[in-house]
């Protein structure tokens, strides 16, 4: 997520309009020194110098390190949030399937379009501690609902049970933190078939979501 630097000196931008820009420059440049260092070998200074801003006008933004973290967090999973639903779109409540595939493609772009994103929510968020944790599952738990609606059991069974839902969304999640952990970020559309077979078969079975998979 690149956030442009403002021209030095007189530019006649509102004072808010600056605190709002060095806000966001912060945020892009904290996830890319965690992609270079990690969350212990990031520091203040670090992401004032890849943003730009000094270290005085960081704590005007943020308290520590940590809560800048934390809003960086929150941003980055809503910001995935918010396109993985567009792309579902309204015709995925008559058409489940097709509906998660779409939402699958689009998880995977965001990620491996924004590789320092994608570190920041599936990984370092694991190691920032219990706050950050918290964050996290609330994240997995909003995606939840999306896999429920419209979820149908395979034939002649009962639906599963709504932790099937949960453990599916962890699931992927687990999968994708461990491809992003090992530097196979920008290759993570490879991946489509095999995580959306893990995502349909609990509610299509193995032989149906794998015929829809070849199908698409």
């Amino acid at each position: 997520m690149e956030v442009e630097r403002l021209p030095r000196g007189r530019h006649g931008l509102s004072r808010e309009f600056v605190a709002q820009n060095q806000r966001e420059r912060l945020l892009a440049a904290l996830a890319e020194c965690l992609e270079e260092r990690g969350y212990d070998g990031t520091t203040v200074s670090m992401i004032g110098a890849h943003a730009g801003v000094s270290k005085s006008d960081f704590y005007k933004q943020f308290k520590s390190k940590d809560a800048c973290f934390l809003a960086a967090y929150a941003g980055a999973i809503e910001r995935i949030r918010e396109q993985v639903v567009l792309a579902c779109g309204e015709e995925a409540k008559s058409d489940w399937a097709s509906g998660v595939l779409r939402g699958l493609t689009a998880l995977l772009d965001i990620l491996a379009a924004e590789p320092a994103q994608a570190r920041l929510v599936l990984v370092e968020g694991l190691r920032a501690g219990r706050g950050v944790y918290d964050l996290y599952q609330a994240g997995l738990q909003s995606f939840v609902p999306l896999l429920r609606q419209g979820a149908p059991a395979p034939a002649g069974a009962e639906p599963p049970p709504l932790t099937t839902d949960e453990a599916v969304v962890g699931g992927i999640a687990s999968l994708l933190s461990r491809r992003v952990l090992a530097g196979k970020t920008g290759k993570l559309d490879e991946f489509l078939p095999e995580i959306a077979e893990f995502a349909l078969t609990p509610y299509l079975g193995a032989a149906e979501a794998r015929r829809i998979i070849s199908e698409r």
